[in-house]
């Protein structure tokens, strides 16, 4: 099985790649030179993280004169705030991104969430009351100002992120140039099937992020089920000789669903690029895909009147209101 997904761009997208969300300062750069050494051709990135600078750094070191890689033989992701959602502020805030990266080009950018945020420099504007101060921006708009971003040759192709299907059908439905991946958030517990044919059936390719259930998100809490522990995954893992996130890895592998796995643990970098060398049956395939709960973990939540709240459910343009 290839280890690449070929885009309606005509790209290759590495199956695999290093997820940068949670990497603290200090520790990204490290995993990036890690996963690059490991063999890894995909660093996904986004200006959201606060770290992108310090991926840069490490790119520098891996992409410069003399050394084996060149810039072609690594694909790199960007992601568009939405603070800058507004059509001005689209090249700048890709431009920036560039900078802190140090390329002269993105093979992908994504639009991060399909919600804008009030323009400006904080990264969440707030009103006196905390809550979010919302734009009603429309996403098309802003995905016609992305696309002025492939005519100018900053980034290669360009995509969405958090996208319903609905949504996704919007953006297709008068792009130029057609969405090429949405990327969301994806595992054994939010199998996504129905998205995943969806996107499949309009020529978007799905990325799953937090394909391992993101056990280390900030609001976690301890009654959450953990995906790593499930007992029988830990079973299927066991009798291939595999870890379990090796075996969640290998089904969306096997799906046709690229992953980019977050970890700044050399050992884990390794672990979870060593997919290609077994291949789990249909019968483990139909297993996995029945652990489906549709439970998503990836929803930035507030406390209001003494319960945990999507944060941005308001917002018109939230996209976890459709069934998927």
């Amino acid at each position: 099985m290839s280890s690449f997904l070929t885009l309606s761009s005509g790209q290759m997208l590495p199956l695999m790649g290093l997820g940068t969300w949670k990497s603290a300062p200090g520790q990204v750069k490290q995993a990036v030179l890690t996963a690059l050494d490991c063999g890894y051709r995909h660093i996904d990135c986004a200006a959201a993280y606060g770290n992108e600078q310090e991926v840069g750094e490490a790119l520098a070191v891996k992409l410069g004169t003399g050394t084996v890689l060149r810039r072609e033989d690594v694909f790199l992701t960007s992601k568009l705030w939405n603070t800058q959602h507004h059509p001005d502020d689209v090249e700048a805030a890709c431009r920036k991104s560039l900078l802190d990266l140090g390329l002269d080009y993105l093979d992908l950018y994504l639009m991060h969430w399909p919600m804008a945020f009030q323009r400006g420099t904080d990264l969440l504007p707030r009103r006196a009351d905390g809550r979010v101060c919302y734009d009603h921006i429309h996403y098309t708009e802003t995905w016609v100002a992305m696309e002025n971003l492939v005519d100018k040759g900053l980034v290669r192709a360009i995509g969405l992120s958090n996208f319903n299907a609905r949504q996704t059908d919007d953006v297709v439905s008068i792009a130029k140039h057609k969405p090429v991946v949405n990327q969301v958030e994806c595992h054994p517990y939010l199998s996504q099937t129905d998205l995943l044919s969806h996107c499949r059936a309009v020529g978007v390719c799905l990325m799953a992020y937090s394909p391992l259930g993101s056990g280390d998100r900030p609001w976690a809490s301890p009654d959450q089920p953990c995906l790593l522990q499930d007992p029988e995954l830990k079973s299927i893992a066991l009798r291939h000789r595999k870890t379990p996130a090796q075996v969640i890895l290998r089904w969306q592998v096997q799906r046709g669903v690229a992953c980019i796995p977050k970890s700044v643990t050399p050992s884990r970098i390794q672990e979870n690029m060593q997919v290609f060398d077994f291949s789990l049956s249909d019968e483990d395939m139909k297993q996995i895909e029945l652990f489906n709960r549709n439970k998503r973990y990836i929803v930035p939540t507030v406390e209001r009147d003494g319960k945990g709240v999507a944060r941005d459910a308001e917002h018109p343009y939230f996209p976890f209101n459709d069934p998927y």
